[in-house]
């Protein structure tokens, strides 16, 4: 017991002291996790062998990863991407492997160990560009979506490798003789698996009906057989047996998949994917996170702590030379395989630095490999480190993909290439940019008050759902400038930006207003800070998105503490009416490039204007009528502002709605 305590406690402070500063130095929890292996494994020696036993445990929280990943997909939608799984992710896997290949074969490897050695390069490392996508926000763009794609392709292109790497060893008995550079040694290992297995001795044609019949049977548990459990589930009122449930649903599949001789992985992807359009996604996504972020933050740790520096440095200029090759050819190939798919601009670059790495399923296949005696002791050493080093790499990619990312802002005005716009042939008076969830109502609001709006926005998918539903939009990135001017900028009345992306938003602020001095811009903020520099960027209405809903919903919890609805109303219109007032006030003393936690001039103001808000909701509550009177007084005196100075004043902002 003391040495499990002893572990589990290294391993959590390695995790709580490096993570932390890793995030705060904006490279990201992935890479704080490998530092944290490196730190506590080969620099200062607390953990050892145990490292190899933990990481299989750990690497169930891939499973869990692809199961949450899963649940947001649903079956149409995994249909609709067929052609970038079956295109771009196959070509991806096959032209790898035989560039691989070929780099091994020049390195002086028989044909067949350079093969195995193409098959295990091929791959990409799905925890690691998963969880930085993932913690990044930068799933859903055009990048991300394509290395989604491709390392879902390659999850299921571990199957075939799996099978076919035993009979590289048939084929080429010696293999194990020859190694990089003539390092190597016999070896001659037999496979004794020793576990469970369902297909194990059977002919091919049994194995292909019991692996259709455990696919068969994850779907249809999943569409059938979930509900009637959840319920059955739901009549103990315990939290702790629904997480329970959750993870039996997880590790249950995974075991049927290990069955059959599929990938756990695999089959946790499909059954989140059955489960998508389930009642209980959003429970059963709550209840395995937990589980999913600690196993891979496991897993990490335990790949920076596999890392033999000894070793590393007996054969620093090989490993070194062969991960930074390696990392070159497969980044040329995806960078081919972008330009082949039209995937452009920012996107293009995610795509191809995010990918350039090999992957956890590479220990799999090179553990595998040695077993079948395919690929020699020392080869197998050099490659796990290759693998190791490449992996440790990744997260300094998406650094460098943020600089390029920051540089092509900076010199084309922060405009993506996406793919082909659509040609716009129509004007309105309004403009909408961005038709998510806020620019839906805004534009269904204003067309059935009759009125024509331009809707633009760069998301294809959901221009499209647009147009099932009779609303028409244009697909386009609404801050290119000619975009812009084909809608209509030019003879414009209202311009409304409904951007989930806030730098883009401001960007576009700052454009519409420098070529239309005139033109109403009504904008939708994420916060307060972005608030301020839309207001600065010389915005005339800012709607914060969650603001009017949380007074609602303040509103209901006063009056179910037993505050009358004519209380409770009071207070919600004081409240409104000064935190408009605070907020106006606060981005006079905002600074660009500053926190608001370091701006010592705008905590002071918010505290004062703190304390002036407390007090004035406690004069509202004292004397409803007197503090109505006082309302109405300032949008008399507001209204009269309004009337006195000019729209654009050179005290830019001050008629400004937030």
């Amino acid at each position: 017991m003391s040495g499990f305590l002893y572990l589990a406690t290294v391993y959590l402070a390695a995790a709580v002291i490096t993570v932390p500063l890793a995030t705060r130095l904006r490279m990201g929890s992935v890479l704080g996790y490998l530092l944290a292996g490196v730190a506590i494994g080969p620099l200062l020696g607390l953990v050892g062998g145990e490292t190899e036993s933990l990481r299989t445990y750990a690497e169930f929280g891939v499973v869990m990863m692809l199961f949450i990943i899963g649940l947001e997909l649903e079956p149409r939608t995994l249909w609709a991407m067929r052609t970038s799984l079956l295109g771009l992710g196959g070509l991806q896997v096959g032209l790898t492997t035989l560039a691989m290949m070929a780099g091994g074969i020049v390195l002086g490897l028989p044909f067949l160990t350079a093969l195995a050695v193409g098959l295990v390069l091929a791959l990409s490392s799905t925890a690691i560009v998963l969880q930085t996508l993932t913690e990044k926000g930068l799933l859903k763009t055009a990048g991300g979506k394509s290395s989604f794609s491709v390392l879902l392709t390659q999850d299921v292109a571990v199957i075939p490798m799996l099978a076919v790497l035993p009979l590289l060893a048939i084929a080429e008995p010696d293999a194990t003789q020859a190694s990089l550079f003539g390092w190597g040694a016999a070896h001659a290992a037999s496979v004794d698996d020793g576990g469970m297995s369902l297909v194990a001795g059977l002919p091919g044609w049994q194995v292909t009906l019991v692996t259709i019949t455990a696919i068969g049977a994850v779907v249809v548990g999943g569409m059938y057989l979930t509900r009637p459990l959840f319920r059955f589930v739901h009549m103990a009122k315990l939290r702790e047996i629904q997480t329970a449930t959750a993870l039996l649903i997880v590790i249950a599949i995974a075991f049927l998949m290990t069955l059959v001789g599929l990938s756990p992985a695999l089959g946790a992807f499909l059954a989140g994917v059955v489960l998508a359009s389930s009642e209980f996604k959003h429970e059963l996504e709550a209840n395995v996170e937990p589980f999913k972020g600690l196993l891979l933050g496991l897993f990490f740790i335990t790949v920076g702590a596999g890392i033999n520096f000894g070793f590393l440095w007996e054969h620093f200029s090989t490993v070194v030379g062969v991960t930074l090759g390696m990392m070159l050819i497969k980044g040329l190939i995806l960078f081919a395989l972008a330009v082949a798919f039209q995937i452009k601009g920012r996107d293009r670059w995610l795509f191809t630095l995010g990918l350039a790495q090999a992957g956890e399923f590479g220990f799999v296949l090179l553990s595998f490999a040695q077993q079948q005696s395919v690929i020699a002791p020392d080869l197998q050493a050099i490659l796990l480190l290759v693998v190791a080093l490449s992996m440790l790499l990744t997260p300094l990619a998406f650094i460098v993909w943020e600089l390029l990312s920051a540089r092509m802002d900076s010199s084309d005005g922060g405009r993506d290439a996406h793919s082909d716009p659509d040609e716009i042939d129509e004007s309105g008076p309004v403009i909408i940019a961005g038709i998510g969830r806020f620019g839906q109502v805004v534009n269904r609001m204003v067309q059935m008050s009759g009125i024509r709006t331009i809707v633009l926005d760069h998301d294809l998918a959901t221009i499209e759902l647009m147009r099932r539903f009779g609303f028409k939009g244009f697909f386009g990135d609404p801050t290119r400038p000619e975009l812009l001017h084909a809608a209509g900028l030019k003879d414009a009345r209202v311009l409304v930006v409904a951007l989930d992306d806030k730098t883009a938003a401001v960007r576009l602020v700052k454009y519409a207003r420098a070529e239309r001095p005139d033109l109403h811009i009504v904008c939708r903020a994420h916060d307060r800070v972005h608030v301020y520099e839309l207001y600065a960027a010389g915005a005339d209405d800012i709607v914060r998105e969650a603001f009017d809903s949380s007074l609602r919903a303040a509103r209901y919890v006063l009056e179910n503490m037993d505050f009358s609805p004519f209380e409770a109303s009071t207070m919600e219109k004081a409240f409104f009416k000064h935190d408009r007032r605070i907020l106006r006030e606060l981005a006079k003393t905002w600074r660009p490039g500053v926190t608001v936690a370091a701006n010592e001039e705008y905590v002071r103001r918010a505290k004062e204007l703190n304390t002036e808000l407390e007090t004035a909701l406690l004069r509202a509550l004292d004397d409803p009528e007197k503090a109505e009177d006082a309302a109405r007084e300032d949008r008399n005196a507001a209204k009269a502002e309004i009337a006195y100075n000019s729209r654009r004043a050179a005290s830019q902002g001050d008629n400004v709605n937030f």
